[in-house]
């Protein structure tokens, strides 16, 4: 077996990139956590699947379990979702290897890593074996025809491994990963400042989303960089896309995997993202965003950096 995604689920639910981590080891799987029935069954990109029904994530006890389970494999593949990126430096303790995090692709005998936020991307040959996380969205897969071979496997964690979880609260919009954000509000060169930004990152929590950007914002200190969305920052796939002052940028598009329902807000009608949108509306995105923070009662200062005065671009 040179390679195995290691697929970490709770309550049935897939995590983000899962297929994709799944096509790059060559549609060898092993799912474990809770609901392990329910998600193996919207996998499509699996041709073998072990499953391993393991209650509540607790990675330090899962990878001591899954150890001797995937140790023949050369390559072990997570997507880099919050509980991939968790698990994954477990796993390569205990396996005693390299971690190569944040890679575009990865095989026996090579590796693509992003680094720098995406500014950077890195090749480096593989020695010997590793464990991977795939960032979401940079590879696509194949939806396999055929029912995936399924079987069981019993996994015995050790008590005791993991701190004690007292008690799992709903994530804040404002500060949870994009990743996994539900819904987003997102704003691009068509802001035109800093300040237009400070008020979105309080408007979006305000209608129970995320607050995110494109990378030509991100890349001129408008918003952090943990908050661009594109192929190299963060992919996405919200239920709810709002997006203001986005031309739609190639590298910003493919990043926002399959929304629901999208809604931009341009000056320029012929801007790809308008194209792309459900619901297009035509107007000063600074704009939009004073009426909708006035509508929502979020305050707002009227002065010289009100985005009232900025220009869309």
């Amino acid at each position: 077996m040179s390679a195995i995604a290691v697929i970490p689920v709770r309550g049935g639910l897939l995590p983000l990139g899962a297929d994709e981590a799944v096509a790059e080891a060559g549609g060898v799987a092993l799912v474990v956590g809770d609901g392990t029935d329910e998600a193996a069954t919207a996998l499509a990109a699996a041709t073998s699947l072990l499953l391993a029904e393991a209650g509540d994530f607790a990675p330090a006890a899962w990878a001591v379990a899954l150890r001797p389970h995937i140790a023949a494999a050369a390559v072990v593949v997570l997507p880099a979702s919050p509980d991939g990126r968790d698990l994954a430096p477990r796993l390569a303790y205990e396996l005693d290897r390299p971690l190569l995090a944040g890679a575009l692709s990865v095989d026996e005998h090579r590796a693509v890593l992003v680094r720098r936020g995406g500014l950077v991307v890195e090749e480096h040959d593989v020695a010997g074996p590793v464990v991977a996380t795939l960032l979401p969205g940079v590879r696509g897969f194949e939806p396999v025809a055929t029912e995936p071979r399924r079987a069981r496997l019993d996994l015995e964690p050790p008590p005791g491994a993991d701190a004690e979880v007292l008690d799992v609260t709903p994530p804040d919009p404002a500060t949870m990963d994009l990743a996994e954000a539900r819904r987003i509000v997102a704003g691009g060169a068509g802001l035109g400042g800093p300040e237009p930004f400070e008020l979105l990152a309080r408007v979006a929590p305000a209608l129970g989303a995320s607050f995110g950007a494109s990378r030509v914002a991100a890349d001129v200190g408008w918003a952090p960089q943990d908050r661009f969305i594109g192929t190299t920052g963060v992919v996405v796939d919200p239920d709810l896309y709002i997006a203001l002052g986005i031309s739609g940028a190639v590298q910003h598009v493919t990043g926002l995997g399959q929304p629901d329902h999208v809604i931009a807000v341009n000056t320029d009608a012929s801007a790809p993202m308008m194209a792309m949108a459900d619901l297009a509306i035509v107007a000063d995105a600074p704009a939009v965003l004073v009426a909708l923070a006035d509508r929502l009662g979020v305050a707002h200062t009227a002065s010289s950096g009100d985005p009232r005065s900025e220009v869309s671009a």
